[in-house]
């Protein structure tokens, strides 16, 4: 081996003890602040276990990259560190299958149906929009998701849908009308998340309602793609979901700022980055 990659914290104390043994290079990439996961944080014996080992073994990798600014930024204020950041684009194909000309009104959830992603107030907002709500995704949140939709009497309005492999996954998504991607403002790794569905919805033309948080305010600062939405609660995402189903022309400006977003926004740009940073690494 010419070097040891540790992905997030699970993994970095292994390859740190192997990297000194087999006297090679080792690197940082970290996918997301693991120790500040809602599940960790939420935990105090559990967060101090992590945090711990984050404090002993990160400072320990000088050479790193990670998906955000803020996590970099947090990375390099608490233990000196200078990561790149290589986002999680999705590859842009120069040939798209033509859009449909009648598209159904379908908001699109698609991803790990888990605990705060605002399901308790997505369901309900449901009520009063005039569209259905498609789920895609499995997760420790589906039963509870089942049980909102069932006593929101809206069975006939939010649909569960399975969880598909990514080719299958994007079709239904270029075939949607608006995107869903909110997160619970519960500790910094939700605070600085950065989804991939952010991107995905971007690459395929579909604006989006999403949280107010500093990585998509940055994006969305940029290129105008999405409506972002201050509190995670019914009426916001009401009115934010609302907004794009009853302006046509506000909607319109959005899907064309997707397009031009994706061209910058995709793998075969960030791909350069993270070919630089290993041959910066191996000289």
């Amino acid at each position: 081996m010419d070097a040891l990659c540790a992905i997030d914290l699970d993994t970095i104390i292994p390859c740190y003890y192997i990297s000194k043994f087999k006297k090679v290079k080792r690197i940082y990439d970290a996918h997301e602040y693991f120790s500040q996961q809602k599940e960790i944080i939420t935990r105090p014996s559990v967060y101090k276990i992590w945090h711990g080992i984050e404090k002993k073994y990160l400072p320990k990798f000088s050479a790193g990259y990670t998906v955000g600014h803020c996590i970099r930024d947090e990375f390099k204020k608490l233990y000196g560190v200078h990561y790149e950041v290589i986002r999680n684009l999705p590859v842009l194909k120069e040939e798209k299958e033509p859009e449909p000309d009648n598209k159904e009104k379908i908001i699109l959830y698609q991803g790990a149906v888990n605990e705060a992603r605002g399901f308790e107030f997505l369901i309900p907002a449901m009520k009063n929009i005039d569209a259905i709500l498609h789920i895609y995704g499995d997760g420790n949140f589906v039963d509870q998701t089942k049980a909102l939709i069932k006593s929101n009497n809206l069975e006939n309005k939010v649909l569960m849908k399975s969880k598909l492999v990514p080719e299958a996954l994007e079709k239904i998504t270029r075939n949607a009308y608006i995107g869903i991607n909110l997160v619970e403002n519960t500790g910094l790794n939700q605070y600085y998340s950065l989804a991939n569905k952010f991107f995905d919805f971007i690459k395929n033309g579909i604006p989006q309602v999403t949280m107010n948080f500093p990585e998509y305010k940055n994006i969305n600062d940029e290129f105008k793609i999405a409506v972002l939405i201050n509190d995670l609660n019914t009426t916001s995402i009401e009115n934010a979901i609302n907004s794009l189903l009853l302006n046509e022309t506000f909607y319109q400006g959005l899907k064309e700022n997707c397009h031009t977003a994706s061209k910058k926004l995709n793998w075969q740009q960030e791909e350069k980055k993270l070919l630089a940073f290993y041959k910066n690494i191996f000289g």
